[in-house]
This record gives structure tokens, C-alpha cells and sequence, in this order.
């Protein structure tokens, strides 16, 4: 294929940095910068009338017990959330990817449906579900089972919202990775004797890994900074790390504070997004070769 000229070249490669430029500017003003100012203020603190760079307000964060007990109490429900939801959720969408009928659109069409549902919909309905006298219990009840105890209001209780919340969107990223996965080449294995098992873990897993991680990456990011959830159904303590930020942004009135709590959750979900983009450059890479 001929090479187009120098020129020619250049002005493309201007032409689509303009177009790319107007969105660049809107997340660099509306997102970075506000994000970068809120960091250097929390490593500025007042010495007399001046102004020194100190890493105090993250002493104080971290010292404090019920900080730290509300940033592990994060981790566990966003870790413990995304593990059943990948799960629960590569099953299905095994099922989803290879079966056909009606059964299996009707399958996928309940499972895609919480997407639709605001999440304090879905809260309300979980506490009339789940909650003391709830639906659940009655049934429960009523059956002769006794001893029911509702997740509502304790640590579980953001866990069960938010599996619920996030079943669609990790099985959509799953069943766009299983659409790679060809037929012909699991067929051929079944006729020289492979097993379910062997073909799940030597052919399927390696072709959809980037979906698992792209998967992982965003239920890490979306649960990590949920909000309406845990303060719904969750325990006053401890608290996910959102609900502590608007408690210590509106109640206690310690705006530098909040300002802490909430870089130190950009900070780990930065982390979890590097790994975003890695997979999501990797599979722009390997689609371009």
C-alpha cells in the first residue's frame, strides 16, 4: 500500500487532535484540574501566615481507627463484591454465549434488566425484600424455617446491593469477550477428547483474560465509589469510604479532611484503572497487528 505524503500525514494527524481536543479540554477542566487543586490542598497546612507542604493530613487519617476501619471495610466489600460477580457471572455468560432459544434470550433480558433500575429503586426494594419483616422472612416463616437474620444494616448488606447492580454490566464486558471465542476451535477440542473443564481453562479463559481484567477493573471502580448503596443498606459503622467523605464534608464540616479521604480513594482507584487502560491499549494493539 502506498505511503501518503508528509503533508498529507500532518494534517491528519492535526485534524484529529483537534477533534479530540474539545473532550480533553472538558475532563481536564472539569475533573483534573478541581482533582489536582483538592490534592495540593491537603498537603498544605497553615504555619503562622504562611503556608508549608506537609503530609500531616494523611498522618491523620491513617492514625485514626475509624478511618482506617472504614478504608479496610471498602476494600473488603469492593474485593468480596467483584469476586461473586465475576463468579457468578462467567457461568452465566458461558451459557448466554453458547446456547440458543428463546430460553436464552429470556435469561439475558432478566439478567441485563437491573441496569435499567435507579439503585434507590433497587435499595427500597431490597429493604421491603430482605429487611425485618420483609418479604423473605415471611416466606421464610410461614415455611416453618426460623432464625432468618437480615443482611439490612450490616456489612452485607451493601454487598447483596451491589451484586445486584453490577450483574449487568460484568456480564455484557463478558459476553462481548466470549464473542472471540470461536466455536469451531471448541468443537475440534471436543472431538479429540477434551473435557468441559480443559476447555474452559486452556482455550476460553486465556481468549477472554482482558475481558476478566476489564471486568475486574470497572466493578473495582464502580462499587469502590458507590454512595446511594451503602448508605442505604449499609451499618453506621463501619462505612464505606464515600459515605465517610459526605459525613466528614457535611456534618463534621472538615472539608480538608473529606479532601484526604477522597485522594486517598482516588489514589487506589487510579491503581485499579492503570490496569484498565493497559488491557484496553493491548487489545487496540493486538486488533491493529
Amino acid at each position: 500500500m502506498a505511503r501518503l505524503p508528509a503533508a498529507t500525514r500532518r494534517v491528519a494527524a492535526l485534524t484529529g487532535l483537534l477533534l479530540v481536543a474539545p473532550p480533553v479540554l472538558i475532563v481536564a477542566g472539569l475533573i483534573l484540574v478541581p482533582a489536582a487543586t483538592a490534592a495540593l490542598s491537603t498537603l498544605r497546612i497553615g504555619v503562622g501566615d504562611q503556608a508549608v507542604f506537609s503530609l500531616a493530613n494523611y498522618a491523620t487519617f491513617f492514625s485514626d481507627p475509624q478511618s482506617t476501619s472504614d478504608l479496610a471495610y471498602t476494600v473488603w466489600t469492593t474485593l468480596v463484591t467483584t469476586a461473586l460477580l465475576i463468579a457468578a457471572c462467567l457461568p452465566l455468560a458461558l451459557y448466554l454465549r453458547f446456547a440458543t432459544g428463546r430460553l436464552a434470550a429470556v435469561v439475558q433480558s432478566i439478567a441485563v434488566f437491573p441496569l435499567f433500575v435507579p439503585a434507590i429503586v433497587v435499595c427500597y426494594a431490597l429493604i421491603r425484600y430482605m429487611g425485618p419483616n420483609g418479604l423473605l422472612q415471611t416466606v421464610l416463616a410461614r415455611a416453618g424455617i426460623s432464625g432468618y437474620v437480615s443482611p439490612y444494616l450490616t456489612e452485607w448488606g451493601p454487598v447483596v446491593g451491589l451484586f445486584w447492580e453490577g450483574i449487568p454490566l460484568t456480564l455484557l464486558i463478558l459476553l462481548s469477550g466470549l464473542g472471540a471465542v470461536s466455536t469451531t476451535a471448541i468443537e475440534a477440542a471436543r472431538d479429540v477428547g477434551a473435557g468441559s473443564l480443559r476447555i474452559l481453562f486452556v482455550i476460553v479463559i486465556p481468549l477472554i483474560k482482558r475481558s476478566l481484567l476489564v471486568a475486574f477493573a470497572l466493578d473495582v471502580l464502580s462499587i469502590f465509589g458507590a454512595f446511594t448503596t451503602p448508605y442505604l443498606l449499609g451499618p453506621a459503622s463501619p462505612e464505606m469510604l464515600g459515605v465517610l467523605m459526605q459525613r466528614t464534608f457535611w456534618q463534621v464540616r472538615d472539608t480538608v479532611q473529606a479532601q484526604t479521604q477522597a485522594v486517598v480513594s482516588f489514589a487506589i482507584c487510579a491503581a485499579v484503572g492503570i490496569l484498565y487502560v493497559r488491557a484496553i491499549a493491548r487489545s487496540r494493539r493486538g486488533s491493529r497487528s
